[in-house]
């Protein structure tokens, strides 16, 4: 009976390992119960293939204490070089009825969100993610963005 259970153990492992082709780079960091505007995630990208394409990726985990429909990210890439892009991102958290978005089937959901398509690297590279969520009317951002528990960088090869 142990060895029956043991390889089907064995069996489940190497089908979700496999499913996942694609993934060059998948790391998390958490940001505790609540995301402070001045947490910024850093994430130290290994070096890839310069010969080859990827896409990328932000990925949370959020949880139904999140209550904004919509979460607006800085997300900055600091190049071998020295210099950083930074783009201000917008994306979608909730349905029109107000249920979270994304995969997960307890109130703990997980997004992958589209950064960049078609990327070349050459070298290392540096990403940076912060929050940027402001109430309607206010200027200053939300302190702290309840509901989002940790954040996330993928990186794919491109097919």
């Amino acid at each position: 009976m142990w060895i029956k259970n043991s390889a089907l153990l064995l069996l489940v492992v190497i089908l979700f390992s496999s499913c996942d082709k694609k993934r060059v780079f998948d790391e998390y960091k958490s940001v505790g119960r609540a995301w402070h505007k001045d947490s910024i995630v850093t994430f130290n990208l290994p070096q890839l293939d310069s010969t080859k394409r990827y896409d990328l990726f932000v990925n949370l985990r959020a949880n139904n204490a999140y209550k904004y429909n919509n979460l607006f990210l800085i997300v900055a890439m600091e190049l071998p070089n020295g210099f950083t892009k930074v783009d201000t991102l917008e994306y979608e958290m909730t349905s029109p009825d107000g249920t979270m978005l994304g995969n997960g089937f307890s109130d703990l959901k997980e997004s992958k969100l589209y950064y960049k398509e078609n990327v070349k690297f050459r070298g290392k590279y540096k990403v940076y993610i912060k929050q940027a969520v402001r109430e309607n009317g206010k200027v200053p951002g939300v302190t702290v963005l309840d509901g989002i528990t940790e954040v996330g960088f993928r990186i794919e090869k491109k097919e």
